[in-house]
């Protein structure tokens, strides 16, 4: 019986296994970079960084310098930040050892000039906006210009050439196609110029979808935590998920035919029930679109949440048998399995019209993380690193 009001338990072991598992698409030269981003997708990044590396992983990747400067005493792993440094982060990051993204001649200039002032050489990827739109440049020829540039400087370690995919994730699409064929005929000729250089573009859709995008490395994130980077069921995948959100029964009432819960009066009984209210809601990143629209377990059993979510409550019709007051204090789990019943993070997305990645990282910190399993594996990191 669990009386946390919310807790996210995170199963270590889980993510060893996914790390494993994506490893085994890849060829043995084929390097793996685990995406601990956003506090691990809201798993908790350090803790879920020394599973990846248990699990295979041999790079780290992140989007702030923050977020590598909070992983770096605990990793053995390159880290890379993957987005956009501001002059004075760009300092840091180069006197850390942290690889960087170039993708502006300008940025190169900055990034030399930086290097020199700290006394560091600076490690850099290069990237090619192939059809995301977003950081990088559209331009192969200035890609190409920077990588050139970077590999004649002194000052600057030309480390990898880069792209990400837009819409790896949608089966049969066939711009998926022709953003590999863009990165292929740029990365080609950089390769032969300088064969050390890491080429990596897929992440975890792509990595699973076709070996060609897998190149010298991918940058797995969402498939590391056992969800299905194509949005459907994880164990389609043979992915395990690493997170399991769970409350509990603080209160079972009466709500008699014509009562009602919450604000709005969103949810009238038409018969006499049993409501259970659970200390959870959206402060705790239970959304609110979810009022009238999602099911807890409790004892293994489905039950409707109804009425609107609150701030920090939610109220679950357990049905008009008196015995339900005796569910008082059970556990209630809102992501998850028992016995024959799983919610998903995968479900949740679909009640909200989202994606699985929101529904984890939307959780707050008030929702405590509890990390379980593999401290032998963690110990054994931890040795090769010293």
């Amino acid at each position: 019986m669990s009386h946390a009001r919310a807790i996210a338990r995170i199963d270590l072991a889980a993510i060893e296994s996914n790390c494993a598992r994506l490893r085994s698409e890849l060829a043995e030269e084929v390097q793996l970079c685990a995406v601990v981003k956003a506090d691990g997708y809201g798993h908790g990044a350090i803790p879920c960084a020394q599973a990846a590396l248990a699990g295979g992983a041999r790079w780290l990747a992140v989007a702030s310098l923050s977020e590598a400067l909070e992983l770096e005493p605990t990793s053995p792993a390159r880290l890379l930040i993957m987005g956009p440094l501001a002059p004075e982060e760009t300092d840091i990051a180069i006197g850390h050892g942290f690889d960087v993204v170039v993708w502006r001649e300008q940025f190169l200039a900055l990034v030399r000039e930086r290097s020199a002032k700290v006394g560091k050489r600076a490690r850099i990827h290069v990237k090619l906006d192939s059809g995301m739109g977003r950081l990088g440049t559209r331009d192969p020829q200035e890609a190409s210009r920077i990588a050139a540039s970077a590999a004649a400087d002194p000052d600057v370690e030309l480390v990898g050439a880069m792209t990400h995919f837009a819409t790896a994730d949608e089966r049969g699409d066939a711009f998926f196609q022709e953003q590999l064929e863009r990165f292929e005929r740029w990365i080609e000729p950089i390769k032969q110029a300088h064969p050390d250089v890491i080429a990596h573009a897929a992440n975890s859709a792509a990595t699973l979808r076709d070996r060609r995008a897998h190149f010298d490395m991918v940058r797995c994130g969402i498939a590391i935590y056992g969800m299905d980077p194509f949005g459907e069921d994880p164990l389609a995948q043979d992915l395990e998920p690493a997170l399991e959100l769970c409350s509990y029964v603080a209160d079972v009432k009466l709500c008699a035919a014509g009562e009602s819960t919450g604000y709005g009066r969103r949810f009238i009984a038409t018969a006499d029930t049993h409501l259970a209210v659970l200390p959870i809601g959206y402060g705790d990143g239970w959304r609110r679109a979810l009022s009238n629209n999602a099911d807890v377990l409790i004892q293994g059993r489905r039950y409707p949440l109804v009425g609107t979510v609150s701030m920090d409550s939610v109220a679950v019709d357990l049905g008009a048998d008196p015995a339900a007051t005796e569910l008082r204090g059970a556990e209630a789990v809102l992501i998850g399995s028992r016995g024959t019943q799983r919610i998903t993070a995968e479900e949740i997305a679909r009640r909200l019209h989202s994606i699985n990645y929101e529904v984890t990282c939307g959780l707050t910190a008030r929702v405590q993380r509890v990390a379980h399993g593999l401290q032998s594996s963690l110990r054994e990191v931890e040795r090769s690193s010293s």
